[in-house]
């Protein structure tokens, strides 16, 4: 049986392999492929699919746009979308600047509590990918003034901490349909960490393709009702890992692969 782990960052946003590195790594796990899901950017997918061409591995052209609906984070998946779509490109360079925006606004609360860091700071760890929390938490690790990414986030930027600042979102709605309009197919990501569960089923009403019934945060009797609720309503059904990096202790769960879907699964996204 032949498997794809079809939740996965690179470089390109905030993950901490390169496209090839990714390609490279989900060889050695065995795995026939994954989809590249980086977060508001398409820009690892060409390096991917052509590296992956090279060594035999199937590349799902995707990405995670970030939304907000209701006063909640909602994440929508595209998979298949074509990459020259105008519109497509325009929203993502919109969301690309505000992001640029936010993390400038961020680092002056930072600055204002105490922190010494810059706007080079963060360039220098997210590189040419999109900018965003991670890398931010990542500075001031560095810096030495913390110990984790969760540490930095529990005390200064999620929402409600005196470092947070909010950001220009997509309504989840508006994702699936520009997803739609790029030729794409829209799956709901993570849904077992919504908090508002009716928004899921108002999602699948309003037309959303699929859902990501395993993932790394679900537990078993998550994806059980998530599967059974993809059955009933005849959406499509994904799973990955939601790989950021290998595995620096004995926790493997978020590793590549770890979940992943059976190919024979996958013939709409191939």
């Amino acid at each position: 049986m032949k498997y794809i782990d079809m939740h996965v960052h690179t470089t390109a946003s905030d993950g901490k392999l390169s496209p090839q590195e990714i390609i490279d790594y989900a060889k050695s796990k065995g795995l026939a492929g994954v989809g590249i899901t980086d977060h508001d950017t398409i820009a690892g997918l060409e390096a991917a699919i052509s590296y992956g061409n090279k060594k035999g591995m199937i590349v799902i052209p995707g990405i995670e746009l970030s939304t907000e609906y209701k006063d909640e984070e909602i994440h929508i998946l595209g998979y298949r979308i074509d990459c020259s779509n105008k519109e497509l490109l325009n929203t993502l360079k919109i969301l690309h600047n505000e992001r640029s925006i936010r993390a400038e606004k961020i680092i002056q609360r930072l600055n204002d509590i105490g922190f010494k860091i810059n706007f080079e700071n963060i360039r220098e760890i997210s590189q040419e990918g999109v900018i965003g929390r991670p890398h931010i938490a990542r500075a001031l690790i560095n810096k030495g003034y913390l110990r984790t990414v969760q540490e930095a986030f529990d005390k200064y930027l999620n929402k409600g901490c005196p470092a947070y600042v909010p950001r220009y979102k997509l309504s989840p709605f508006d994702a699936v349909d520009l997803l739609k309009r790029a030729g794409g197919i829209a799956v709901i990501a993570h849904p077992g960490l919504i908090k508002n569960r009716p928004l899921v089923k108002e999602l699948i009403d309003y037309g959303v393709d699929g859902i990501e019934v395993y993932h790394p945060e679900h537990s078993r009797e998550e994806s059980r009702l998530l599967l059974e609720l993809a059955v009933i309503h005849g959406r499509l059904v994904t799973g990955g890992s939601d790989f950021h990096s290998p595995p620096s202790t004995a926790e493997a769960r978020s590793d590549l692969g770890a979940v992943k879907i059976a190919l024979e699964e996958l013939k709409a996204f191939i």
